[in-house]
Formats: C-alpha cells, structure tokens, sequence
C-alpha cells in the first residue's frame, strides 16, 4: 500500500480509539472535568504526563533543530528534561499537598488575593495560548504531508478532532486518551530510530548507533566524524561545536528550566492521583517515559541530517528522489536554481545556497530519506499527531479551568451552579481552539521556537511566585503580584518586539546582553524574584493562617483539610 493509505489507516485508527476513549470516559461533574476525579493510577498518570509534556515541538521540532545547529540544539534537552526533575523533586509534592489543582487557585489562595489570582489567570491563558499554538501549527504540517491537504485544512482538522474529545471528556477523557497516545508516539518515534541505526551504523540501539562507525555504504567512519566533515566542507557550523555564545546557551537552558517548571498543564497532572504518594510515583514514572525519547532525540537528528547532506547536495533537480517532490509540494521544502546549472547546491553561505529546508519537517521526512517502508512513514506520522494533539488537549483544558473555575466561579460568579461551571468551560475551549487554529496557520516560527517563548512566559511568571509561595512564609501580595507583572511584561514584552515588530534587528548584536528571545525568560524569571523580594520588604506579612499552611504543606504527610486553602479577595 501507499504512503498515504497507509496514513489513512494509522490516523483513522488512532483518532477512533481516541474519540472512543473520551466517550467511555465522558466527564460527568467538575472533579472528573478538571482533574479526572483524582483517581487515576500513577503509572497511567506517568503516561499521560510524558505525552502531555512530549509535545509536538519534543517529537517533531526539537531533533530537527538539533539536526540543523548541533551541538546547540541540546539545550532544548538540558532545559526540557532537567526542568521536568525540578518540578517533579522541588515542587510538584507541595503542590499537590497545597491542594489547589490550577496555578491561579494556588497563587490566589496563598497570596490571598483576587488580584494575584487574576493576574496568574492571565499569565495562564497567555502562556497556554503561546504553547498550544505550536502544537497546532505541528498538526497542520503533518496533515499538509501525508494526507496531501494544505495546512490550512491540516490545522482545522486537527481543531475538530481536539475541541471533540476535550470538551467531551475533560481531563478524565484527556488523560486516559493520553495514555493512548503516548503508546503511539513513543512507537512512532523509536521504531524508525531503530530502522535507520540499523541501516546506518549496524546497531539496533539509537543511543549507541548515535557514536557507532557507519556502514560502508554510508562512507565508513564515525557518524559524528563524517557529519563534522561534511558540514565543514559544506560551509556550515561544525556539528559537535557550538555556534551560539555561552551566556545565550545558558540562558536558554534555565528558561526552559524554569518554564517547565512553571506550566500550568503539567502541574494540573499532579492532582489527577489519589495522594501525594501517587504523585511522586507517577512524576518518576513520566521521567522514566520521557527519557526514552529525549535520548533517541539527538541520533535521530544526527542520521536525518546525513541523510539529507548525503541525498541533495549537488543532484541534478530532474533527479531528486520522490520524497522530495512530495514534500516540496508543501512549502516546507524549495529549490532555488541561482546559478542556473539545475543542480542542488546546498551550502552554508545563504547567498548560494539553493535549498531551503523547514526545520520542523526532518523527522517526518527522515524515513523517507533512508527509503524505509510505506508503513513506518505513515506510522511517525500517527505519531506526530498524537504528539500535537495529547498537548493541546492538556493546554485547552488549563485555559478552560483558567476560565471557568478561577475566573469564573472564584472571582466573579461565585454562585454557579456546576453545570454552569462546566457550560463556561467548554464554551472556553471553543473560543481557545478558534484562536490556537490561527496562528497554528500564522506561525511566527518554528514550533520549537514558538514552544521555547512559552516557556520563558511561564518562568517569568509563574515559577518564582510558586517558589517563594512554598518556600518563603513571608511572601505577601504585594510582592507577589508586582513580581509577576514585571517579570511577564519584561518578557513579553522582549519577544514581541523581536519577533513580531523588528524582526530585522532579531540577531545577537542587538539582544540585550547577547540574550535570545527563547532565553529572555531567565531575566524575566530574575526580574520577578527581584522586584517580588524587594516589594515585599516595604509591605505588612501575610496572615498568620497563610503563614501556617505554608509551614504545613512542607510537612510529611497528607494535607491537613482543616487548614489548607485560605483566601481573602482583596
């Protein structure tokens, strides 16, 4: 069968267990929309929290980054995995313990303030937006290729089938679905991986093709060697050296830290087991299913990026093999013939080269280069689907409970009944899908890229309010909130301007202290903590019931139920 019957079985059958699974699980009351009830078991959590986390900038953007930049790519590995272990160790327990299942309940109620919770609720449907458009925009893609449809319709696809089964099913739906799609695109990932190790180096384990000798018919020789080789002879940065200067790396990395650390959509998951027990088992778990690809992630980009050097470059045009017809069908891809020679000359300096790739195609193009079979393309792109999809359910659920539980019912329509609540809740995933569908159509750059501004929007904001929240009692309102101001407008602030009204001046010249737009989330994360600790110094303490239960929550044990979540709209 063909490519695309074969996409056509896979998405099928993946989208009907998905859709099924949010009809047998259909949320009938807000403990199951919002956090499943609480009753989900820690490995089934573990799962549904990597492929809630493994978005579609993890399975289908980040090893074709790394594949583009080397060595630098690996922040998004340092940044990603290392985050996940400091909201998983540092935070995750006394959250759950705090017993507040958003971000803007928990810094509502600790900061005793309808304020603080407003401004959080903000933050929280900004930094979800940013995040789930990303995740759209990797859906369009894959059905732009592989069912042979424009983006446009890939991206409104993907809409409908999200909008069903999270407003259907609500966390309870999400998460067993979740659990699903995990499966998927973990196979999805490591199957090709194995595939092309073997083709390529001999060696059925990525990890160790990934520093193996390649095969005779790939040139012999260390892989990294030979891409080093080829990408110096080609004019490109050599692959195992970093490009970027150190301060940027850095601050990329810790904003990626940070962010993780500070996501709405993954905290939420933490409040979907029966105790804290269970949400530590289920945090080591995810680590263990994470892990799984983020190791896989830099030799699949390693082999995409020979094989793509190895196939184009300097081939006749009327000679490009078929996935390249395919794919240039899509946009993604496109030859430019300057010199009139019809061949392909892809190089380094950008005012000869040829060949214009779009990052965010190489792992779904990477089993068509190395000529794998039919069933095994289809499959990565089952894959990248479930990938885009297990994320953007999770972050429309936070912009729902953001809406209707925090904005709603805690602030301004307290008397609610729970089907209203509900009602608001799904009317709120409507309006969120229209906007993430979009700028999934409009992106302003990768969906690596898109997903990393996200993530400082996330430290900027959230994660020293939820630091100095657990760990220092004496954190009041006032410096909580004029911290999270400053640190989010700082940051976005930094992003629009590069990103979206001078574009032009985007480059390491002018960024402020060498410091990329994905990085700037680390000032802002400094920013907040500074202007947070420096306000509250000239403001009174917080209540001394306030005080207690963050003395409590750091305590062994369950939550204490007589004391834990106390509020004071002011």
């Amino acid at each position: 069968m063909s490519v695309q019957i074969w996409t056509f079985v896979f998405v099928i059958l993946s989208f009907g267990l998905y859709i099924g699974i949010a009809i047998w699980s259909r949320a009938g009351s807000t403990s199951d929309f919002y956090v499943a009830g609480g009753g989900v078991p820690p490995l089934a959590n573990g799962m549904a929290t990597a492929a809630d986390w493994m978005s579609a900038a993890s399975f289908i953007s980040m090893a074709g980054i790394i594949s583009f930049i080397g060595r630098d790519g690996t922040f998004y590995l340092m940044g990603w995995t290392g985050g996940y272990v400091l909201l998983a160790l540092l935070l995750a327990p006394y959250l759950r313990k705090f017993g507040k299942f958003t971000v803007p309940d928990f810094i509502g109620d600790r900061y005793y303030s309808k304020t603080a919770r407003l401004i959080a609720v903000f933050c929280a449907i900004s930094v979800s937006f940013v995040y789930v458009c990303g995740q759209m925009q990797g859906a369009g893609i894959v059905f732009s290729r592989f069912l042979e449809v424009d983006i446009t319709t890939g991206v409104i696809i993907g809409m409908t089938i999200v909008f069903f089964y999270a407003v259907l099913g609500g966390m309870k739906g999400i998460t067993y679905t979740q659990v699903a799609q995990y499966c998927v695109l973990i196979f999805a990932f490591m199957v090709p991986a194995i595939f092309i190790s073997i083709l390529m180096t001999g060696n059925p384990v990525p990890q160790l093709g990934f520093g193996s000798e390649l095969t005779p018919e790939f040139g012999g020789g260390y892989l990294l060697d030979r891409l080093d080789g080829m990408s110096e002879e080609l004019g490109f940065g050599v692959y195992t050296e970093g490009q970027r200067s150190t301060q940027d790396v850095f601050f990329i990395t810790a904003a990626l830290m940070f962010g993780t650390a500070g996501l709405p959509h993954v905290i939420i998951r933490f409040f979907t087991v029966p105790n804290v027990r269970d949400a530590r088992r289920s945090a080591g778990f995810a680590l263990i299913f994470i892990a799984i690809l983020y190791t896989t992630a830099p030799a699949v980009a390693a082999f995409a990026r020979t094989n793509l050097i190895n196939t184009v470059d300097n081939i006749e045009y009327t000679e490009v093999p078929e996935w390249f017809t395919t794919w240039e069908a899509t946009n993604l891809i496109s030859f430019t013939d300057k010199n009139g020679d019809g061949r392909i000359q892809y190089v380094g300096d950008p005012e000869v080269n040829e060949l214009d790739v779009n990052r965010d195609i190489m792992v779904l193009a990477n089993p068509e280069i190395a000529g794998l079979p039919a069933w095994v393309i289809a499959l990565v792109a089952a894959g990248g689907l479930a990938a885009a999809l297990s994320t953007a359910a999770g972050l429309l659920l936070v912009i729902s409970t953001a809406v209707s539980h925090d904005l709603m019912k805690r602030s301004f329509m307290p008397d609610i009944s729970e089907q209203q609540e509900l009602r608001y809740a799904r009317m709120a995933i409507f309006v969120a899908v229209l906007i993430a569908g979009y700028f999934g159509i409009n992106p302003p750059a990768y969906v690596a890229q898109v997903v990393a501004f996200a993530f400082g929007l996330a430290a900027a904001s959230f994660f020293p309010a939820i630091v100095l929240g657990i760990f220092n009692k004496r954190m009041n309102k006032e410096g909580a909130i004029a911290g999270m101001i400053a640190g989010f407008s700082f940051t976005a602030l930094y992003i629009i301007y590069f990103r979206f009204i001078n574009p032009a001046a985007d480059n390491a010249e002018n960024w402020l202290f060498g410091i990329s737009p994905e990085g700037i989330g680390t000032m802002g994360t400094l920013i907040n903590l500074m202007v947070a600790l420096t306000v509250a110094r000239f403001a009174d303490d917080p209540p001394e019931a306030v005080q207690n239960i963050v003395e409590d929550i750091r305590l062994p044990g369950e939550p204490d139920k007589t004391t834990s979540g106390t509020e004071n709209p002011a």
